[in-house]
């Protein structure tokens, strides 16, 4: 089937808004992994909290009576502030008592965390979803027969942008940037260089919590439902695509991301939706078979 010309651009910028925000929690999986050889697998649910703490505080504050910068940016900071205290009290009571037991430990307990994430948040908001605040008017910017550019399409690529540009800035231009990279590659000798190995570990889980935070704002305005397990599949997504550019390569991560949501809005577009989920872990298990080390990602011999 031969896509008409029109359909198609849609989709490219209808697949390019998911990958995004696929990518900013994609980039939370694949620091901390780059950094603590972990799987964060309650990275997702720190998100999914973001989610509801950002709706409280707009419900709270009113912002939805005037969507608008304002509104945005006070829902980005609460989700962040959210997210990165969430992501300092895992690491502290969760992971670091563990950080020198077996890997099997550590990956048991995230995956506990992750479920004390979500059925206690059923319990705190309840089961129910919830439809999320209007913070931005959704109008057409571009319409020609071709494309529909939506105010909400450009803020999801501008705030994006904004946060990778941040994120490289911080990574590859500040002193904790360059100790995250030597930490990375090891913590043995990053400490007898002087570097406060705890002090940039917590640091990782702020930044990754608070790409998951702005994250989450954005499902809320482009998806407005939220609900305690909206984090499963989207981070299991995130996550493959996180394998899928390279696990601990931060530019494979953005280039997963962008594969994974350009090819599952195509699927579902020109083949089935019900192949959308399928997607994922097919890309996985091809990957894993063909190229293991990620797209972007280095093979290394690990010692046993």
């Amino acid at each position: 089937m031969i896509p008409e010309s029109s359909d198609f651009f849609q989709h490219l910028v209808n697949g390019l808004s998911l990958g995004s925000i696929y990518a900013l929690i994609a980039l939370g999986y694949t620091m901390v992994y780059g950094v603590l050889q972990l799987i964060n697998f309650a990275h997702a649910d720190i998100y999914m909290m973001g989610a509801f703490a950002s709706y409280y505080v707009s419900r709270w504050m009113g912002l939805e009576i005037e969507p608008g910068f304002y509104a945005l940016t006070m829902a980005l900071l609460t989700s962040m502030l959210a997210c990165a205290v969430l992501g300092i009290l895992i690491e502290r009571l969760a992971y670091r008592p563990l950080r020198r037991a077996p890997k099997l430990n550590i990956l048991i307990t995230a995956i506990g965390v992750s479920l004390l994430l979500q059925f206690g948040a059923q319990v705190m908001f309840g089961a129910d979803p919830k439809v999320f605040p209007t913070l931005i008017v959704d109008q057409s910017l571009i319409e020609t027969p071709f494309l529909i550019l939506k105010t909400l399409d450009v803020t999801v690529f501008a705030v994006t942008l904004l946060a990778l540009l941040a994120l490289h800035y911080l990574v590859y231009h500040t002193k904790m940037g360059k100790s995250m990279r030597a930490v990375s590659h090891s913590t043995v000798s990053a400490s007898l260089l002087g570097i406060n190995v705890n002090r940039v570990i917590v640091f990782t889980f702020v930044l990754g919590s608070c790409l998951a935070g702005i994250g989450s704002v954005l499902v809320g305005l482009k998806y407005p439902k939220i609900e305690p397990l909206m984090g499963v599949m989207i981070g299991l997504k995130a996550f493959v695509a996180a394998v899928l550019g390279g696990i601990g390569s931060m530019s494979g991560a953005v280039l997963g991301a962008m594969i994974m949501g350009l090819s599952e809005e195509f699927v579902v577009a020109y083949l089935s939706s019900t192949l959308r989920d399928a997607l994922a872990f097919g890309l996985l298990i091809g990957i894993l078979i063909w190229k293991p080390s990620g797209l972007m990602g280095k093979n290394t011999i690990e010692k046993v």
